[in-house]
């Protein structure tokens, strides 16, 4: 597996190198809304995944490249499966100048030694779309063993010990958790947790599943208002400070098509590439059947046909 994908453009965080530590597509949950696709190992056992020695040698090698605004822990499963996950954060946090995130769906952190691997990252990021616990099982689809007031406990206890930003992400999947009961109970529950950021979220990019229907911007907005000040409207990755190419245009797109689907846009972006020489790159990859696509909400979008 490719350890590391990047830099890519995040609508959270800039300049995003990301770090794969578990191979695809291994998770504690099979979420509906899933970009990456569906679960096909599902388990809440950490264990070392990938060699953690190789993980710190493909970042000596790439930081050695380039300088992210972020290295973020996420890929193609849950990052806090991996047993050795402080490791490379601390890996990174020697270097000073790069700050690190983990994107985490937050199912683990009711394990005292879960929540003790990632104390040291910058930004730690966990999802919560409900506190009631059958919305939480068709939306997530979890393994067996997680139940949802165990995880609510697991990010209050987080809040507690952690020193750095917090922030949560809601997903919200119109007919599922935007009805005014989910909205106000889960209000109430980010007063206990108290995160530093709310970051509503919808579905933008294709989904692992058909039932997961994005809301429109007025039924953003309007949820939005529950959560107070701290609550933010995630948008569309805005201009990133451009980066040189390291690699050839043609695996740089398939590197960021294999762990998410993207669209040209993204790639010019990421690369900082005129999109006229994306979109070319983009139609050869295609035509050579590399690249499959699909239109969601009026855009094109482009995922790695493997």
């Amino acid at each position: 597996m490719t350890i590391l994908f990047g830099p890519v453009p995040s609508r959270r965080l800039g300049l995003s190198l990301g770090v794969d530590l578990i191979p695809p597509k291994t998770c504690t949950f099979d979420c509906l809304y899933c970009q990456v696709g569906r679960t096909t190992l599902k388990t809440a056992d950490p264990k070392t995944f990938v060699p953690i020695q190789e993980v710190l040698d493909a970042l000596r090698l790439k930081l050695g490249k380039v300088r992210p605004d972020f290295v973020t822990f996420s890929g193609s499963g849950e990052p806090t499966l991996h047993a050795q996950i402080d490791q490379a954060i601390a890996f990174v946090k020697e270097r000073g100048d790069v700050k690190t995130a983990v994107l985490t769906n937050g199912s683990l952190f009711w394990r005292p030694e879960v929540r003790e691997r990632v104390l040291q990252a910058d930004t730690i990021m966990p999802t919560l779309s409900t506190v009631f616990e059958k919305t939480f099982r068709i939306i997530h689809r979890p393994h067996p063993d997680l139940h949802l007031p165990a995880i609510l406990k697991g990010l209050k206890r987080l809040r507690l010990e952690y020193r750095g930003q917090l922030w949560v992400e809601i997903v919200l999947l119109a007919g599922l958790n935007d009805t005014e009961e989910e909205i106000q109970a889960l209000s109430a529950e980010m007063e206990e947790i108290a995160p530093d950021k709310i970051q509503l979220n919808t579905v933008v990019r294709p989904p692992s599943d058909s039932r997961a229907l994005p809301l429109d911007r007025k039924s953003m907005e309007d949820i939005k208002n529950y959560f107070g000040p701290k609550a933010e409207i995630i948008g569309h990755a805005g201009e990133l400070r451009k980066e040189r190419a390291y690699e050839p245009l043609s695996v740089a797109i398939l590197e960021m098509a294999r762990r998410r689907p993207v669209t040209a846009l993204d790639i010019a972006k990421a690369l900082s590439r005129s999109l006229e020489d994306v979109e070319s790159a983009v139609k050869g990859l295609v035509i050579k059947g590399h690249l499959r696509h699909q239109e969601h909400l009026g855009e094109t979008y482009y995922s790695h046909k493997g």
